[in-house]
């Protein structure tokens, strides 16, 4: 190639390596661009599952899981505390079982703890701990730990009218006590309720749990009775019923202890109630 030729081509490409630097230099100070500019949406969480209505629209009684579809369990712990024993508790009677809690979370048992507000507040660190702890639940077991009818266990009753009222104090104790997302599962008091019951309930979205074993623990001393009662009741997909007091249930840790290895020996799998209300065809 001739001299006169190259100058043109030299003189053009110097032209575009000075507009390419000052392109360059202009956008020096603009942060570098992301690679995707797509906006980062967190993934929906799922609700607890719960029942539909029942007939005519009252609260729905959950049991117990199927028959059917694998040896599951479902552990359920009572944390009773009535309104009105404050001074009870303040005397040294003591509501709570921290060693229970303890042994379950050795054993890494799931469970579901059905909690009174007023458990809540008197042993607020320990709802706290149980309400943020992956293994747990924490559901309603009432604020007052009234009856919610008539001649139950000696029970003091609520009014039809008081019946959502104490259920929605109850909620409020927890998130006061720094349970993050208690279940939407209620549990009555002493088990024991009606149509009436489930009428004032159903504008609360609950699902009544109930069971279809009964462990026994209440005052008793012997954990062997316990122990028997369960075993002999479980069946696939059962929901156990015991305590987490002390007072009233001195047995039950001890009872666990031989409870949780002899039904896994028998090949049962432990899951919370709300797994058993999932594979129950639960709603959304």
């Amino acid at each position: 190639m001739s001299v006169p030729l190259c100058r043109p081509v030299l003189r053009r490409a110097a032209a575009v390596c000075a507009l390419a630097a000052t392109l360059a230099a202009c956008g020096a100070d603009r942060p570098p661009r992301p690679a995707s500019t797509a906006v980062q949406v967190p993934p929906p969480v799922a609700k607890p599952p719960t029942l539909a209505p029942g007939p005519a629209g009252l609260t729905p009684v959950f049991e117990h899981g199927p028959r059917t579809r694998g040896a599951t369990v479902a552990l359920t712990f009572d944390a009773d505390m009535t309104a009105g024993q404050g001074e009870r508790a303040a005397a040294g009677e003591r509501f709570d079982h921290p060693r229970l809690i303890a042994t379950l979370r050795r054993l890494r048992v799931p469970a579901t703890v059905f909690m009174t507000g007023r458990w809540a507040e008197e042993y607020a660190d320990q709802a706290r701990s149980i309400g943020r702890d992956p293994l747990f639940e924490v559901a309603n077991h009432s604020y007052s730990h009234y009856a919610f009818t008539g001649d139950c266990y000696g029970l003091p009753e609520v009014a039809a009218a008081r019946m959502r009222p104490d259920v929605e104090r109850a909620y409020a104790a927890f998130r006061t006590a720094g349970v993050p997302d208690p279940m939407p599962y209620f549990r009555f008091p002493g088990g024991c309720y009606d149509r009436r019951a489930l009428k004032a309930l159903a504008p609360a979205g609950v699902t009544a749990v109930q069971w279809d074993v009964v462990g026994g623990d209440a005052f008793e001393t012997d954990p062997d009775v316990v122990v028997r009662q369960v075993l002999d009741g479980v069946r696939p997909g059962s929901v156990v019923v015991l305590h987490c007091t002390r007072s009233a249930a001195p047995a039950t840790e001890r009872a666990v202890r031989a409870i949780v290895p002899e039904l896994r020996r028998r090949g049962y799998r432990f899951v919370k109630v709300s797994d058993l209300i999932r594979t129950a065809g639960a709603r959304r």
